[in-house]
Protein backbone atom coordinates (compact mmCIF):
# COMPACT_ATOMS: atom_id res chain seq x y z
CA UNK A 1 0.00 0.00 0.00
CA UNK A 2 1.59 3.46 -0.98
CA UNK A 3 1.79 5.61 1.61
CA UNK A 4 2.54 9.23 2.68
CA UNK A 5 5.27 11.25 4.78
CA UNK A 6 3.14 13.64 6.74
CA UNK A 7 4.72 16.29 9.55
CA UNK A 8 2.09 18.36 11.97
CA UNK A 9 3.67 21.27 12.80
CA UNK A 10 2.82 23.82 14.75
CA UNK A 11 4.79 27.20 15.72
CA UNK A 12 6.03 25.44 18.90
CA UNK A 13 7.25 22.50 18.14
CA UNK A 14 6.95 19.13 15.77
CA UNK A 15 3.46 17.35 16.86
CA UNK A 16 3.86 14.23 14.76
CA UNK A 17 5.67 13.05 12.06
CA UNK A 18 5.17 9.58 10.22
CA UNK A 19 3.88 7.63 7.37
CA UNK A 20 0.00 7.54 6.77
CA UNK A 21 -2.53 6.37 3.68
CA UNK A 22 -4.35 9.53 3.59
CA UNK A 23 -5.03 12.83 5.07
CA UNK A 24 -8.16 15.12 5.17
CA UNK A 25 -8.20 18.66 6.63
CA UNK A 26 -10.74 21.20 6.51
CA UNK A 27 -8.88 24.58 4.40
CA UNK A 28 -10.82 27.85 3.87
CA UNK A 29 -12.13 26.16 0.34
CA UNK A 30 -13.62 22.77 1.52
CA UNK A 31 -12.78 19.72 3.38
CA UNK A 32 -9.89 18.31 1.29
CA UNK A 33 -8.24 14.51 1.23
CA UNK A 34 -5.11 14.07 0.04
CA UNK A 35 -3.79 10.45 -1.28
CA UNK A 36 -0.34 8.91 -2.31
CA UNK A 37 -0.20 10.59 -5.39
CA UNK A 38 -1.99 13.41 -4.98
CA UNK A 39 -0.57 16.53 -7.35
CA UNK A 40 1.02 19.28 -5.19
CA UNK A 41 -0.42 22.04 -3.67
CA UNK A 42 -0.72 25.00 -0.75
CA UNK A 43 -3.62 25.43 1.00
CA UNK A 44 -5.18 27.85 3.56
CA UNK A 45 -6.11 25.89 6.91
CA UNK A 46 -9.69 26.88 7.96
CA UNK A 47 -10.19 28.73 11.70
CA UNK A 48 -10.78 25.91 13.70
CA UNK A 49 -10.59 22.99 11.96
CA UNK A 50 -9.24 19.44 12.44
CA UNK A 51 -6.81 17.29 10.81
CA UNK A 52 -6.93 13.71 10.66
CA UNK A 53 -4.05 11.41 9.16
CA UNK A 54 -4.98 8.02 8.65
CA UNK A 55 -2.25 5.50 9.15
CA UNK A 56 -1.32 2.41 7.30
CA UNK A 57 -2.48 0.04 10.36
CA UNK A 58 -5.57 1.49 10.19
CA UNK A 59 -5.00 3.87 13.66
CA UNK A 60 -5.45 7.39 13.14
CA UNK A 61 -3.94 10.40 14.31
CA UNK A 62 -6.79 13.27 14.71
CA UNK A 63 -5.50 16.96 16.02
CA UNK A 64 -7.43 20.00 16.34
CA UNK A 65 -5.62 22.99 14.04
CA UNK A 66 -5.95 26.92 14.55
CA UNK A 67 -4.89 29.11 11.34
CA UNK A 68 -1.82 27.64 9.30
CA UNK A 69 -0.83 25.71 6.08
CA UNK A 70 -1.40 22.33 4.53
CA UNK A 71 1.52 21.86 1.86
CA UNK A 72 1.40 18.85 -0.71
CA UNK A 73 4.65 17.80 -2.34
CA UNK A 74 6.39 14.72 -3.99
CA UNK A 75 8.10 14.54 -1.21
CA UNK A 76 4.77 14.18 1.59
CA UNK A 77 2.33 16.40 3.33
CA UNK A 78 3.09 19.26 5.72
CA UNK A 79 0.38 20.86 7.93
CA UNK A 80 2.00 23.94 9.35
CA UNK A 81 -0.70 25.13 12.26
CA UNK A 82 -0.01 28.29 14.88
CA UNK A 83 -1.32 25.92 16.97
CA UNK A 84 -1.70 22.21 16.97
CA UNK A 85 -3.25 19.45 19.85
CA UNK A 86 -3.79 16.29 19.53
CA UNK A 87 -6.85 14.53 20.25
CA UNK A 88 -5.43 12.98 22.94
CA UNK A 89 -3.69 16.09 25.15
CA UNK A 90 -7.16 17.90 25.03
CA UNK A 91 -8.73 18.44 28.28
CA UNK A 92 -12.66 18.29 26.99
CA UNK A 93 -13.71 19.50 30.52
CA UNK A 94 -11.60 22.70 29.70
CA UNK A 95 -12.72 22.88 26.17
CA UNK A 96 -16.45 22.74 27.02
CA UNK A 97 -15.91 25.61 29.57
CA UNK A 98 -13.78 27.77 27.18
CA UNK A 99 -16.85 27.07 24.57
CA UNK A 100 -19.51 28.86 27.17
CA UNK A 101 -17.62 31.41 27.84
CA UNK A 102 -17.02 31.82 24.14
CA UNK A 103 -20.49 31.65 23.29
CA UNK A 104 -21.34 34.15 26.19
CA UNK A 105 -19.27 36.58 25.40
CA UNK A 106 -19.94 36.39 21.67
CA UNK A 107 -16.07 35.34 20.78
CA UNK A 108 -16.69 33.74 17.45
CA UNK A 109 -12.52 32.98 17.14
CA UNK A 110 -12.90 31.58 20.87
CA UNK A 111 -15.90 29.47 20.14
CA UNK A 112 -14.30 27.82 16.73
CA UNK A 113 -11.29 26.61 18.59
CA UNK A 114 -13.12 25.36 21.63
CA UNK A 115 -15.74 23.99 18.75
CA UNK A 116 -12.56 22.69 17.04
CA UNK A 117 -10.96 20.48 20.51
CA UNK A 118 -14.26 19.25 20.95
CA UNK A 119 -14.78 17.84 17.06
CA UNK A 120 -10.91 16.47 17.81
CA UNK A 121 -11.77 14.81 20.68
CA UNK A 122 -14.67 13.11 19.70
CA UNK A 123 -17.25 15.14 21.74
CA UNK A 124 -20.21 17.17 20.05
CA UNK A 125 -20.06 20.42 19.78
Amino acid sequence: MAELHVELVSVEREVWSGEATQVTARTTEGEIGVLPGHAPLLGQLADGGTVRILQSGGSDVVAAVHGGFLSVTDEGVTVLAEVAELREDIDTARARAALERARSEQDVAAQRRAESRLRAAGQPA
